[in-house]
């Protein structure tokens, strides 16, 4: 020890170096500890997500169906095809491809038809 005093490094007991060991694991277990709680948090539950996914596809379909109306009587609602836009943009989940894909192709088509529009 007195080498490393001469060479200008302090003086660090044994118990010194052992304790900020203790308390770094327990910081890390407390800090675990939280993460754990915020991931909890943050998780979605199941049951109310898939609650929010059947309203946006009911809403969906009800924009889809007024909008087969309009086609019907050969005047589409620039305002309906925005509101269709917007629950597009949230209809994806990326868990279903297939789902996915029908939505690219229903949101094509209504960018086409609103740059029809000149939007």
């Amino acid at each position: 020890m007195a080498a490393n005093v001469a060479a200008g490094e302090p003086f660090v007991p044994h118990y010194a170096a052992e304790a900020p060991v203790a308390a770094a694991s327990g910081g890390v277990a407390a800090m675990a500890g939280i993460e754990a709680l915020l991931a909890l948090q943050a998780a979605e539950d199941p049951v109310r997500s898939k609650r929010k996914a059947l309203k946006r596809a009911r809403a969906m379909l009800d924009v889809l169906n007024e909008l087969r109306a309009d086609l019907l009587t050969g005047r589409i609602a620039e305002g309906r095809l925005n509101q269709l836009l917007a629950l597009l943009g949230q209809a994806r989940d990326g868990t279903t491809p297939e789902l996915d894909a029908a939505i690219d192709d229903i949101e094509l088509r209504v960018r086409v038809e609103l740059a029809k529009r000149g939007r």
